[in-house]
């Protein structure tokens, strides 16, 4: 077992650190318990146009990236429907100033009109970019409107519309930022050559003097048991017909959530994955098919994503994929196909978490989901799954009344 450090602030951080002295880097994630299903309908998208705010400066640090640049180093972050995650690495010498800077804008975030209109126009151009303008851009946010009718996964993290990024007030954005980004709505994740001492020592220097407020969670409505099949037809100018399938399926934390995500590698592991082989290769009935799952913090969806060749009938796609799934419920999963999803989570595993700032990030996901040691039994857990369990959880999944259908058509 991993000898993994563990503490946590008066004011409520979360601290966790790993000591790997085969490094001169160290990198911190900083974890945040706020994502897209944190904001109101009114105005979406606040999580990740805060995002980008948090990369605008304070008045200590004007320009965030340029100190950490000089000093070796570089930052990112993402934003999704549940977390919002702040990556930095720097050489071990410099690594302290990761510790003041993260520090620094958790509490010293300023939200001037002006800082706040360039993102705006930022975040309003991605919107346009990716979603709007590029063919197929918008599948996820009809397919979440398919599929939710209560809970907030029903828009993206980008937003729901537009116009909620554009006419957005300052005073709200800066409201968001103050409810959610507090100590004890965050979990600090280290990795590298320090001494726990030493982490100690800077986040008690740095974090310590935070106020600690108290977490006002949003009560997030329950998405009510899909009972009956949902279905959408809509036309774009794209270059093929597309079919799209979504399914209610558990929580990252759910029991059932490694068996999906079995599921979905037996279907779409790459060109071994059945639909691939079966209905690309052998019926040639698409051209593209995937198969992946969302890692959600409430329950999220098992997606399905094709594209039609040139000639096949909507009819004939569905059915197609439907017999696939209905395969899976009726006979058990050859072990030896079993084996060889296994063994492929077990080495994504362990390639990933080579990567410090990768374990960095799954050591905080797991501290917040309350077990740590998640961030590196991942694949136990995989390995656990067995062939009736993937027909059991196939059953309860792929259920007719648990799918959300749209048929995505080219004008003609």
């Amino acid at each position: 077992m991993m000898k993994v450090e563990r503490f946590r602030l008066g004011n409520g951080l979360r601290v966790v650190f790993y000591r790997d002295e085969n490094t001169e880097m160290v990198h911190l994630n900083r974890l945040y318990g706020v994502g897209a299903k944190n904001e109101s309908e009114e105005y979406t998208g606040l999580a990740h146009l805060l995002e980008h705010l948090m990369f605008e400066g304070t008045d200590k640090f004007p320009s965030f990236d340029e100190p950490l640049e000089d000093a070796g180093g570089d930052s990112n972050a993402c934003t999704n429907n549940d977390y919002t995650n702040y990556m930095i690495s720097l050489p071990r010498r410099n690594a302290e100033l990761a510790f003041c800077m993260e520090a620094d804008r958790m509490c010293n975030m300023t939200f001037g009109e002006e800082k706040v209109e360039v993102q705006r126009q930022v975040v309003m151009e991605e919107f346009k970019q990716e979603h709007l303008n590029k063919p197929y851009g918008d599948v996820s946010m009809l397919m979440r409107k398919l599929a939710f009718k209560k809970h907030p996964y029903r828009w993206s993290t980008i937003g729901m519309k537009l116009k909620h990024i554009s006419s957005v007030p300052s005073d709200v954005v800066e409201d968001f930022y103050k409810r959610h980004y507090t100590p004890c709505n965050a979990v600090l994740a280290v990795v590298g050559n320090l001494t726990v001492a030493t982490v100690r020592k800077w986040v008690e220097r740095w974090f310590g003097d935070i106020p600690g407020m108290e977490c006002r969670k949003k009560n997030i409505p329950v998405e009510p048991r899909q009972l009956r099949q949902r279905r959408a037809t809509i036309w774009r100018n794209v270059p093929n017909n597309a079919l799209y399938m979504a399914f209610h399926m558990s929580a990252y934390c759910g029991e059932d959530y490694y068996p999906c995500d079995v599921i979905s590698d037996i279907l779409a592991n790459g060109y071994s994955g059945r639909l691939m082989q079966r209905l690309v290769k052998e019926k040639k009935l698409f051209t593209r098919i995937d198969a992946f799952i969302s890692n959600c913090e409430h329950d999220g969806l098992f997606w399905i994503y094709s594209r039609l060749a040139d000639g096949v009938s909507y009819d004939d796609a569905e059915a197609a994929i439907r017999a696939e799934l209905e395969e899976l419920q009726r006979v058990e999963v050859p072990q030896p196909e079993l084996e060889k999803v296994r063994n492929r989570f077990e080495s994504e595993q362990v390639f990933a978490n080579i990567s410090g700032l990768n374990f960095a990030a799954n050591l905080a996901l797991a501290e917040w989901c309350g077990d740590v040691s998640r961030a590196w039994r991942e694949s136990d857990m995989y390995r656990a799954v067995t062939a009736v369990d993937v027909k059991r959880v196939a059953k309860k999944l792929f259920r007719k009344g648990n799918s959300s259908v749209l048929y995505y058509k080219k004008r003609s």
